[in-house]
């Protein structure tokens, strides 16, 4: 049984109630196992006995008591441990999207309409697959960072804890380059710029909306026209500066061009006419990061199927591996 240790909260684990955490950081752990010792005050946060509807915030320190396993399948409180039936379907639907992995980090291209985490009424997400992707590795693999359900591509999963932490410092940190490709309607005024609009949650919305707000919290995107079809749609690069929940989809409505397909946003004017897909049409298409291990980890992610179909109707070059912000990195 190992001895007790001390968790930092990451951002994407930001109010997160403490049994949700626990549930996402030891999934085998019951929650009647955990309920007996937030009780005996075994757990606590920063110091501090909680309880189990207590929200932790980025940064607190979780102290995790020993949590050992019987040989009998039971935890050290007799309450027989959670097990996870194996689907082979969904095995290989999480395995068909991995793009890169080695010994610290997988690089997902994630379909769109696959949700990273749960929530009401959300059954299937990344979170929920991790385990196959485990292999032969000690520990679950770990979601560091999070794309929305309907965007596509790259979505960087750590191995271990060691390498969770040293990709979350990364993310925070502004040399990391992340470029999202999406599909808009019409063409901005400028062909290339920066947003600068601070964003906060929309009131009576429960978190489901982002609005512009001067009390908002900084975001800030830069873009860059790749290519237009006349005035009708625009391929625009985006590289997000902050990261905040929504920040392009806010910020291209901003430039008068709503991402296609997002009608949360855009509203009717969200959606072309003809064949072109009404599903939303943002890539998270390329990173680059630290890797974990040294150097630095630099992937790419093919376009979905809809985005490719609409990159084809309008004549792009879909295979372009192009970096329009190249000038702008500090090399």
């Amino acid at each position: 049984m190992s001895g007790v240790s001390h968790q930092k909260v990451q951002s994407f684990e930001n109010d997160w109630r403490i049994d949700k955490w626990f549930n996402k950081n030891f999934p085998d752990l019951t929650f009647g196992h955990l309920s007996k010792l937030l009780r005996t005050g075994q757990v606590r946060v920063d110091g501090k006995r909680i309880k189990a509807g207590f929200r932790v915030l980025e940064g607190m320190e979780i102290r995790i008591p020993p949590i050992g396993v019987n040989p009998s399948g039971t935890h050290d409180d007799k309450t027989p441990a959670k097990k996870k039936s194996y689907n082979e379907t969904d095995a290989r639907y999480i395995r068909d999207m991995v793009i890169y992995e080695d010994n610290s980090v997988i690089v997902l291209n994630k379909l769109p309409g696959l949700a990273v985490q749960g929530g009401s009424k959300v059954t299937r997400h990344v979170d929920g697959f991790l385990d196959y992707l485990k292999g032969n590795n000690p520990e679950r693999p770990k979601l560091v960072h999070r794309i929305d359900k309907d965007t596509s591509g790259i979505l960087v999963i750590a191995k271990n804890s060691r390498a969770a932490k040293s990709l979350t410092e990364s993310f925070r940190n502004r040399k990391t380059q992340k470029i999202y490709w999406a599909l808009v309607v019409g063409r901005p005024e400028r062909n290339e710029g920066t947003i600068n609009a601070p964003l906060d949650k929309e009131p009576g919305a429960g978190g489901e909306r982002m609005m512009v707000s001067d009390q908002g919290k900084k975001a800030v995107t830069d873009f860059h026209l790749m290519d237009s079809a006349l005035r009708t749609a625009s391929w625009i690069a985006f590289k997000p500066v902050t990261g905040r929940t929504h920040q392009i989809r806010v910020h291209a409505t901003l430039l008068d061009t709503p991402i296609v397909g997002d009608g949360k946003y855009g509203g009717k004017e969200a959606f072309l006419d003809g064949t072109v897909s009404k599903k939303l049409h943002l890539h998270a298409r390329s990173l680059d990061i630290d890797h974990p291990d040294g150097g630095i980890l630099s992937v790419r992610a093919e376009l979905p199927r809809h985005m490719k179909d609409s990159w084809d109707m309008f004549g792009f070059d879909k295979e372009d591996k192009s970096n329009p912000f190249i000038e702008d990195d500090d090399i």
